[in-house]
């Protein structure tokens, strides 16, 4: 077919720019050995993790033991020649390796010799796991100062005994020269990013556990993470650019699981001024104390957290309710709460209320602020839309963060894809499916970047508080939420939070292959890899679902949730083998794991084996080299072609 000259221009101009990186027809020729080299290379292993719910200990220990890839390493390269007393000590040093250090200082016990044998065994460790990687590669993970030497130690010919002299020689000048514990944490470090070339966290970092902000350091950290946002991820996202319902929602969730710090001094979010109306204004409600509190042991401290809760509780409802008002497209009236409460008999949908008693709020003007209020929640907006901290976590969650991701044949996303009963996608705004999806994520990200000019995009900030509990929300996944109901009616009947259709319809083969082909996926090997929903494992729930296509990989990695799993979290491993689940048992405490050199016990379930192993040829990453190798192709007919002439 004749090229026009439109696509003849292109292709100069593509040819001009190529031939400026690759200037002559052996440059072109070497990159092009180099990429073909590169793809015939095993596929990096991808890990999947969900629902970390500021469990930063436990998360912090398997970031690193790479979810027992590490000590994988270690069996397989010293179960027959080291001790298991050894082996736990040497994975303990990869995973902590500043601590064991400062342990056997301490105890006299890091001499010469002990660093040498570290030094040897780390060297033959890092040499295993980065044999599966390109050179060049490797040399771009390379910690700064300790980059040439480890390139040499980890390439080194091991039948070259004039060799294992000079690395020798280079050992004993690490220990003389005081550089012993920089360069095992540099090749420890080295070792953990090269056992899991890229991490996909599928959603709800936030809330429950206290520390979602050490969470968010390392993910901002870690070379190669991304998220897929969850329901408690965009509520924080959402609370930061000033939307006031999701403000009141953190605020709420946060002082009942006792996570007041993490706001006051993890964010620098004063609750000053909700403290001094809450003892002014509030009385004491038991329902409103911090989770696991006995009412009967509660001393002045929880009452106080009890006061602020439910002041926000009731302010949240307003500001909702406001969003509900603003928003009939939303069709959430039903759950416009003060507007459907009979203040004078005491009832909600005429159900009787436990407890009737709203203080702040005017039965004739339900979703009005008083002047107290006003003042309780602008404070509030101030601290959360300022908090330097809130804003590089938002701004890292916005830059690599999505409403869901398509990676190397997989689909990822927290929650679902909404249905109707009958299977039929849910719409929302003239939206369904793939492109409701796509709606939401643009939505946010236009809120974001009017946050970003320092104005404030009414309307796409409002639809935050719908992604975080709306009926059509993929990110939610119910049909209500009913905390109220929970906190004010008797009737276990009025708790029940309905769960999409999708969770139903997801069980079903046919039907995930439905939705990989609307997300333009297809093939034997593709998946949907989903959050949210806790597998309880130990009522002999299995998170493959639907012949292998679904994967949940939400173990209850929170505390709280552990009782009813029955684990403590599931971390997905997709490496050039194949696929693998790790069910992880319950993590004590990182100083526990030092002290005992004690790691998290996984149980590892191979599902999906390959018969062929993958290569990156077969991966996202190997289809750009294709693309490049093609244009090198062409390069090197056009130089060909005028060495010819």
């Amino acid at each position: 077919m004749k090229k026009t000259p439109k696509g003849q221009m292109r292709d100069r101009e593509y040819l001009r720019l190529l031939s400026q990186k690759y200037p002559t027809l052996q440059a072109a020729a070497t990159e092009m050995i180099n990429l073909e080299a590169i793809l015939r290379l095993p596929k990096g292993t991808e890990h999947f993790m969900s629902d970390l719910h500021g469990e930063y200990e436990a998360f912090c220990h398997i970031m690193n033991n790479c979810s027992g890839v590490i000590r994988e390493k270690v069996e397989r390269l010293y179960g027959q020649t080291m001790t298991k007393r050894e082996r736990d000590e040497l994975a303990t040093l990869i995973y902590y390796p500043s601590a064991i250090i400062a342990e056997k200082k301490a105890r006299g016990s890091a001499g010469r010799d002990w660093y040498l044998m570290q030094l040897h065994r780390l060297v033959e460790v890092c040499r295993t796991i980065a044999s599966k990687y390109s050179r060049s590669k490797v040399r771009e993970a390379l910690p700064r100062y300790f980059d040439y030497i480890i390139d040499e130690l980890i390439n080194m010919d091991r039948d070259d005994f004039d060799k294992e002299a000079y690395y020798g020689e280079i050992f004993a000048s690490i220990i003389e020269l005081g550089r012993s514990e920089a360069f095992i944490v540099a090749i420890t470090d080295l070792i953990k990013r090269l056992a899991a070339d890229r991490l996909h966290i599928v959603g709800d970092i936030y809330d429950r556990g206290e520390n979602p902000d050490k969470i968010m350091d390392l993910l901002i950290a870690h070379h190669n993470a991304d998220v897929q946002w969850g329901n408690h991820d965009i509520q924080w996202m959402g609370a930061h650019m000033g939307n006031e319902a999701s403000i009141l929602g953190v605020v709420e969730l946060s002082l009942k699981y006792g996570n007041a710090d993490l706001l006051e001094e993890g964010y620098g979010i004063s609750l000053r001024k909700l403290s001094t109306y809450a003892e002014g204004a509030v009385e004491y409600d038991a329902r409103f104390l911090p989770a696991g509190t006995d009412p009967a042991a509660a001393g002045e401290e929880e009452k106080r957290t009890a006061r602020m809760r439910k002041a926000a509780f009731l302010m949240q409802r307003k500001a909702e309710g406001a969003i509900i008002d603003r928003r009939p497209e939303y069709g959430m009236q039903e759950r416009n709460i003060l507007r459907r409460i009979d203040f004078e008999s005491g009832t909600f949908c005429g159900e009787k209320l436990i407890g009737a008693d709203f203080p702040g709020v005017d039965p004739e003007h339900p979703l009005r602020f008083s002047p107290e209020e006003r003042g309780v929640i602008d404070a509030l907006k101030r601290s959360f839309r300022a908090s330097e901290k809130l804003s590089r976590h938002v701004d890292f969650l916005m830059r690599r963060g999505s409403a869901y991701k398509i990676c190397n044949g997989n689909l990822i996303f927290h929650g679902c894809i909404p249905l109707e009963p009958d299977g039929a996608y849910m719409e929302f705004c003239g939206r369904k499916g793939r492109a409701l999806l796509d709606h939401c994520e643009r939505v946010v990200r236009r809120a974001y970047a009017a946050f970003r000019r320092g104005g404030e995009d009414e309307e796409a900030l409002d639809f935050f508080f719908y992604l975080w509990c709306g009926r059509c929300s993929p990110l939610y996944g119910r049909e209500k939420i009913t905390t109220f109901e929970r906190l004010y009616i008797a009737d276990p009947a009025f708790h029940k939070e309905q769960d999409n259709s999708y969770y139903i319809y997801c069980k079903r083969r046919d039907f995930c292959e439905r939705v990989l082909r609307d997300f333009g996926i297809a093939g034997k090997y593709s998946h949907i890899v989903n959050g949210h929903v806790p597998v309880r494992t130990k009522l002999g729930e299995h998170p493959v679902k639907a012949d292998g296509k679904l994967i949940v990989i939400d173990g209850g990695f929170c505390k709280a949730y552990h009782e009813k799993t029955g684990i403590a979290g599931y971390t997905l491993i997709y490496s050039s083998h194949g696929l693998r689940l790790c069910a992880h048992e319950p993590f004590d405490s990182i100083e526990r794991a030092i002290e005992e050199r004690k790691d998290i016990h996984s149980e590892v379930t191979v599902f999906e084996a390959r018969q062929n192993r993958l290569l990156v040829r077969d991966t996202d990453e190997g289809k750009e080299l294709e693309e490049q190798l093609e244009g090198l192709r062409f390069l090197l007919a056009n130089y060909e072609e005028k060495n010819d002439g």
